[in-house]
């Protein structure tokens, strides 16, 4: 099933700490921006590549795009203030009936998760990748223990985020009505009182936020290759 993704790519990358644009940053020898990107362009179904950057990262990445395979399904728009703000300027770029959103440096994702979030979100509405709550979780005031939460039924939300277009539209449109900021684009949906439906996805689909996570996303290559 045919789908378009947004992918913002406007943040400045403080919390790792490069000094540039965390999507520059090389891992293997190939900037994470293009590990991701790999996946969308050799996927048939994905036909669009919204990427929304900042004006003075616009030619670094078209550079670092030039020659890639999905260099002609790729359109650039300015980001926002805010990662909101640069998926609703996205939105304006997009058509057809299936949106996904996904973070630039989430490079791990795997082709049949989209497929599953694309089919639920045709079916469904909403649909995000997620993985279980392995860790024991706690609720804390002021760095004292208040209570052990139950994991049973918590997930650790990831992106993509699939949705019918008609529907993150209006919950971005919503959002500005009343003037809110989401944490992701499930809450924006969520908060217009619709339903969004849970994909599983794996635990490999990390985002790159720190120093520490580019050690992991090597690690996660090297496996993969070694697999083939």
């Amino acid at each position: 099933m045919d789908y378009q993704v947004i992918i913002p790519a406007a943040g400045s990358g403080k919390r790792m700490g490069a000094g540039r644009n965390k999507l520059f940053i090389e891992v293997t020898g190939k900037p994470v921006i293009l590990h991701t990107l790999d996946v969308f362009a050799s996927d048939l179904y994905c036909k669009k590549i919204i990427l929304a950057v900042q004006p003075n990262d616009e030619n670094h990445f078209k550079d670092i795009l030039a020659g890639h395979p999905g260099n002609g399904k790729i359109d650039f728009v300015y980001g926002g203030h805010e990662r909101q703000h640069s998926v609703y300027n996205g939105l304006k770029a997009a058509s057809g009936e299936i949106i996904l959103v996904h973070d630039g440096a989430r490079p791990f994702i795997r082709q049949h998760t989209i497929s599953r979030l694309v089919q639920s979100a045709h079916d469904n509405g909403a649909a995000i990748a997620a993985v279980p709550v392995k860790d024991t979780i706690k609720r804390a005031d002021q760095n004292q223990v208040v209570e052990t939460v139950d994991r049973l039924g918590l997930w650790q939300i990831q992106t993509p985020q699939a949705f019918r277009l008609p529907i993150l539209i209006r919950a971005h449109e919503q959002a500005i009505e009343q003037d809110y900021l989401g944490t992701d684009e499930a809450s924006l949906v969520e908060k217009v009182g619709l339903p969004v439906m849970i994909i599983e996805s794996d635990y490999d689909n990390i985002k790159l936020t720190t120093p520490e996570d580019l050690y992991f996303a090597e690690a996660i290559l090297a496996k993969r290759k070694n697999l083939g």
